[in-house]
């Protein structure tokens, strides 16, 4: 009997960690079977610097790692041992940074090898702020299709540049989150990244697949810092030791963005959209074999057009306002709770506010979640219109608020393009619309398109399946 070819899959987003095993399974419709997953809260919210103020988003490092340990650890043992490819994808955008050689230690956790974070940084994440509309006015415009907005890695450097310039002279690698751990992982020299990656921190040419060195250069960029570009889809390396139960040696692959990740998972035909709701909203499709975008960057276009695979794009209306909008709403109904001398705990609360909305159906109520801008429209807040006496509950409140999130969607990228692309189906994916029914309603709601719904571990799958595929491509070869 020949053996069974199983992969490893990991996303490490915004609000949580997650693996999966996965296996190729030939006979099935979709190729696959998910063996295990688990999935661990990151809880990883840094104080905000003094220099970068309110506006700066910062996670540690640490507890991003110490939740990728414990999800690890929940996996089974024996399924462990038959991993023949590690996939990781991330949050795109965020920049770390670390010093070379020092990036971590190595510790023997009971019987298995793990590995902390040992000179490294904080992450800038994707939703850091620090960089105003008229800082990135200041930059240099990019040789690229893809405009750069705050919480790109390039800007994030520029801002540090300008701001504490003495604080990058202490690393000389940098990379995502997801980078660093691929990093870590085969113990490599230098950092890589893919594309996808590539394309989410600006300043880089999909068409030429390189970083616009000499724009960098001419601005006094710390081009050392930028990491090597490889293909999505290629192996980074091998593990450089025993980790867990995972045995040395075993094929790591360069990481992947979360939103590729994502899709490859769900999408069964060209003709499928898929959306996800997480902490952010993505809705992507792919475009068309051979298409290319205008190389004049728009940053007031509400799509963008990233990279896939095999030199191949999705359209993506890609909105920050998705979970943490409802995040935010439930802290504010808590602070409240607070005030009034009332303790009560965050899980309660949310899962009280989708039970009222789920039994009030429809509602008069229009609220713009906004309260984060969004990249296209930076200094765009949130509003509330069409306030009744009778539509002031709780239940009516949270249905307009989930309500808002697809809408605010919909305005970037109208259905009706959808549907001139050829989308007949949309799959809908990730965390917040998993365990959300009212937000499932409003997302069939909205679409005159069919709706299916994927699991919480899309991502981290679709990381795995990248692996997967590639190893029963070398089997046949």
């Amino acid at each position: 009997m020949a053996a069974r070819v199983v992969a490893l899959g990991i996303d490490l987003g915004t609000t949580s960690v997650k693996a999966a095993l996965v296996e190729a399974v030939p006979g099935d419709p979709s190729g696959f079977a998910v063996l295990a997953s688990c999935a661990r809260a990151a809880r990883a919210e840094a104080a905000q610097s003094a220099a970068a103020g309110p506006q700066g988003q910062e996670q540690d490092v640490s507890r991003i790692i110490q939740a990728l340990n414990e999800c690890l650890a929940g996996l089974p043992r024996q399924l462990l041992q038959e991993v023949c490819g590690i996939g990781v994808s991330g949050q795109m955008h965020g920049v770390m940074f670390w010093k070379t050689g020092q990036g971590c230690e190595w510790t023997e956790e009971g019987t298995s090898p793990v590995f902390e974070p040992g000179a490294v940084s904080h992450l800038v994440t994707w939703q850091d702020g620090r960089c105003s509309s008229g800082f990135l006015a200041s930059l240099p415009q990019p040789e690229s299709h893809l405009s750069v907005a705050s919480g790109f890695g390039c800007a994030t450097i520029f801002w540090l540049l300008k701001n504490s310039p003495e604080f990058l002279k202490s690393y000389d690698a940098a990379g995502t989150i997801h980078d660093y751990v691929v990093a870590m992982l085969c113990g490599l020299p230098r950092s890589l990244m893919c594309d996808q990656n590539a394309a989410s921190w600006g300043y880089f040419n999909t068409q030429s697949q390189s970083w616009n060195l000499e724009i960098l250069r001419a601005s006094g960029f710390p081009v050392r810092l930028l990491p090597d570009i490889v293909e999505a889809g290629s192996v980074a390396g091998r593990t450089s030791r025993a980790w867990f139960e995972i045995p040395k040696g075993t094929q790591v692959g360069v990481a992947l963005g979360d939103l590729q990740a994502s899709v490859y998972s769900c999408m069964a035909k060209r003709t499928d959209a898929v959306l996800n709701i997480s902490t952010s909203v993505q809705l992507a499709t792919s475009m068309p074999s051979g298409f290319q975008p205008v190389q004049t960057p728009d940053p007031a276009a509400p799509v963008s057009y990233f990279p896939y695979f095999d030199r191949s794009y999705l359209a993506v209306a890609a909105s920050l306002n998705g979970g943490n909008v409802l995040a935010t709403f439930v802290h504010m109904l808590v602070q409240w709770m607070t005030d009034l001398g009332l303790e009560v705990e965050e899980s309660t609360v949310y899962s009280c506010m989708i039970q009222a909305a789920a039994q009030q159906r429809d509602t008069c109520l229009t609220i713009t979640p906004t309260v984060l801008g969004e990249r296209h429209l930076p200094d765009q807040l949130a509003s509330v219109t069409r306030i009744s006496s009778s539509a002031l509950s709780l239940g009516h409140v949270t249905r307009a608020l989930c309500r808002g999130i697809v809408q605010n969607l919909h305005s970037m990228l109208p259905f009706q393009q959808l549907k001139e692309w050829g989308v007949e189906r949309v799959i809908g994916s990730g965390s917040a619309l998993s365990r959300n029914e009212v937000l499932k309603q409003e997302v069939q709601r909205a679409f005159p398109f069919p709706v299916s719904f994927g699991q919480d571990v899309d991502a981290a799958v679709g990381a795995a399946l990248v692996m997967l595929q590639r190893n029963l491509n070398q089997r046949v070869s």
